[in-house]
């Protein structure tokens, strides 16, 4: 037999068997050396492997603190507490029939708070996918004396998301909690979801008085992170929308959605009025908190994943248009 013909026969076994291709020596190279073939296919996997997005179908990137899903709501009747109770009647009826365990909140208190957003007239923080945001509780007619302040990086990209530095700085000890949430929202097409991460610096208790500040500088250095976006400090800050753009939002639990015994979400109505009595929009939303003991439970974030999309189906034409509240406030999509 000639050489040629052993060549192209050792050729066709080696295709059969799957080995590596031979060398131009006619030797298979040793299991920790790359070829040609090996090294083009090993760089897109190891560019993949270092990306921190969902790349398997339930897995949870172990950035993320909390994962919540939200539904924007048509506002129509959401002022009457019999439409309240017919949604929480559909919600108990819908987790019957998708086989998910939902224990409905009878006896929870609605709470009311005000809604501020600050930027700048320019809204460069809008245009950096910043969110300064202000809730005041109030009890009936009254504000109370402290609010929560949240700052927030929200966007559609994780890396960009978890770039940004919220962390407060205060001369004093201030109690603040950081959170790095996966928002899922309502896609453009049926049973379909938008992710976007928001990267969060919430402060528990501050003083209003405190909150009278003028310019975006003043800010700085509450919140260092600020200053690489490179706004200039002399620019004025205010009330998203004029001084009486204040949204007066009622937060309603409407109960716990088991989706395993370590993954159980809450389910909230929000509703938010300009005026009292007349609502801008609603938000049906269920959340829950990701921890290393759930992380891992595929199966379960899945489930709530596919929970969501099937809950779009059914709620139909009582969705409003848009994906958060917080772009109706600023006017245009986010």
């Amino acid at each position: 037999m000639s050489k040629n013909v052993g060549k192209n026969a050792s050729k066709k076994s080696d295709k059969k068997s799957g080995a590596a291709p031979r060398n131009q020596k006619g030797k298979r190279p040793a299991d920790n050396e790359a070829t040609p073939q090996t090294r083009a296919d090993a760089a897109p996997k190891a560019a993949k492997a270092k990306r921190p997005h969902r790349t398997r179908k339930g897995h949870v990137p172990k950035a993320i603190t909390n994962r919540e899903f939200k539904l924007l709501i048509k506002p129509d009747g959401l002022e009457r507490r019999r439409n309240v109770a017919a949604l929480q009647s559909f919600m108990t009826d819908f987790c019957k029939k998708q086989k998910i365990s939902y224990l409905p909140n009878e006896t929870a208190a609605t709470g009311l708070r005000n809604i501020i957003f600050y930027d700048t007239p320019d809204e460069d923080l809008r245009d950096h996918r910043i969110i300064l945001r202000v809730r005041a509780s109030r009890q009936d007619l009254w504000v109370d004396e402290w609010c929560e302040v949240t700052l927030k990086c929200r966007h559609d990209d994780f890396d960009t998301a978890a770039k940004f530095d919220p962390t407060p700085h205060f001369e004093e000890e201030v109690r603040f909690r950081m959170r790095f949430k996966e928002e899922i929202l309502r896609g453009s097409d049926p049973q379909t979801h938008r992710r976007v991460y928001s990267n969060n610096a919430i402060i528990n208790t501050v003083p209003i008085d405190r909150l009278d500040k003028n310019r975006i500088g003043e800010v700085y250095p509450i919140f260092p992170g600020l200053t690489a976006l490179a706004v200039d400090e002399a620019k004025a800050l205010g009330k998203v929308g004029g001084a009486e753009n204040t949204i007066l939002e009622a937060a309603l639990p409407l109960g716990i959605i088991e989706f395993d015994e370590d993954v159980v979400a809450h389910c909230d109505l929000g509703v938010w009025f300009r005026t009292a009595g007349v609502p801008l929009i609603g938000e049906l939303a269920f959340a829950y908190r990701v921890n290393e003991k759930n992380r891992k439970n595929r199966k379960a974030h899945a489930r709530a994943d596919k929970f969501f999309g099937r809950l779009q189906t059914a709620l139909g034409d009582r969705l409003a248009t848009g994906s958060t509240k917080t772009a109706l406030v600023y006017g245009k999509p986010e």
